[in-house]
Formats: C-alpha cells, structure tokens, sequence
C-alpha cells in the first residue's frame, strides 16, 4: 500500500508540453507529505478537449457510495485485480487519471518501532503513477471527484520494506494510459509493473513524516 507520497518539482511548467496542458500554474505548490483525505494534482483525460490539471481527493469515493469515509479504504487499487473489483472496474478504460509525484513513503519495520523511508528516481525527476477516478455527489448537492492509484508487487529496492509498491510509469508510458479506451484496456494493464529498482534510491526521513499535517521540506531530509 502506498499512503504517503510527494510532489516537488523544479518547475512546474515542464507538465506543459509532455501533457499539452494549459493551466494556472498558481494552483501547483510544493508537496512534501501528501496524504489521504486531502486535495492534490492530477491530470485527467478531458474528452475532445484535450487533457486538464484538476485537484482531486485522494481516496476514491465511488459513486454509489453512502458515506465520503469510504475514501480512506480506497486510496490505492491492485494492478492484478482492478478489473475484477467492481469499485474499480467500471472505471478502466473509462475514467483514467496521472497522480503527480516524484516520490513516495514507506515504513521500514525493525522489532516494535517503524523507520519512515523516501523513495524517488536517482535522476530526481517526477514522474506520474496511474489512477483511477470517480465522482460522488455530498449530501449539500455538490460534486466531490476523488481519485485512487494503483500499486504493484515490489522492486528488490522496495521488498525490504514493503510488499507492494505504486506503479511509476514513464512519460510515454503515462501518456497511453491517459488515453486508454475500453477497447485497449489489455495493453494499458500491461504497463502496471515494477519500476527497475536500479534506477531509484531510499533513505530514512524524519518521523514528523508520520503526520499529514506536516508538509514541509523537512519530511524529505534524510536522517
């Protein structure tokens, strides 16, 4: 599981033309611990108007849901069985988001105390992980659009650590899965897997990590 995670470019407007975006870019800041419940950047497929940089809640609240709680149990979803899971596959092929990031957490275990660790490319480059998405109507009318991402099993960099990871996919790789329709799900399944663990590296961070309302430089020095 992936419930923490960052996004803290050099520059933003490098989204432009990758993603042929137009957008404010007052609406991007730095993140440093994005966690689930709150509002972070993603891009979603606009049909027949090109792709748009939305905020979205992380932690997918389907449709049919009674409660936004359900969110918090929805903020990632397994590669291998997001089309039989019947919150998630509806959406494949139909509503297909990128999460901005360019790292993640992770907690290693060591006996009864756990060691937050930062995982990113050595390149220091952001990447997207592949999401899914959702629109739930709250109980004063408005629309609430929440997303969630999907993980995979671990590189050799991540298995001591954990036993799943989220998938990172690379520029032209998150481009096709922007852009899948329900008639090329089967290839857009065939990007959702392991990023080489040669290219990333992980260092512990402060434990003021653990908590979502710290967001700052600090929760990705290394200790």
């Amino acid at each position: 599981m992936c419930g923490r995670y960052t996004y803290y470019p050099g520059e933003f407007s490098d989204l432009r033309i990758p993603f042929n975006l137009a957008f404010d870019l007052a609406q991007l800041k730095q993140r440093f611990n994005i966690a689930p419940g709150q509002d972070a950047p993603v891009i979603a497929a606009n049909e027949g108007r090109g792709n748009s940089l939305v905020m979205y809640r992380w932690g997918l609240i389907p449709s049919w849901a009674k409660e936004a709680a359900i969110g918090y149990k929805m903020i990632n979803a397994r590669c291998e069985t997001v089309t039989e899971k019947p919150t998630f596959k509806r959406l494949v092929g139909k509503r297909h988001c990128l999460v901005l990031a360019n790292g993640f957490f992770e907690w290693r275990k060591d006996d009864k105390k756990k060691f937050p660790m930062h995982f990113k490319l050595k390149s220091g480059e952001s990447f997207t992980f592949p999401g899914l998405w959702d629109s739930w109507k709250q109980p004063d009318g408005n629309i609430l659009h929440t997303y969630t991402l999907l993980t995979t099993t671990p590189n050799e960099l991540v298995k001591p650590v954990h036993d799943r990871m989220p998938v990172i996919l690379s520029e032209d790789a998150s481009l096709k899965w922007l852009s899948c329709k329900p008639e090329t799900v089967p290839q857009c399944l065939e990007l959702l897997k392991p990023f080489p663990a040669e290219q990333m590296e992980a260092y512990e961070v402060s434990p003021i990590v653990n908590s979502g309302k710290v967001d700052s430089p600090e929760c990705v020095k290394p200790v």
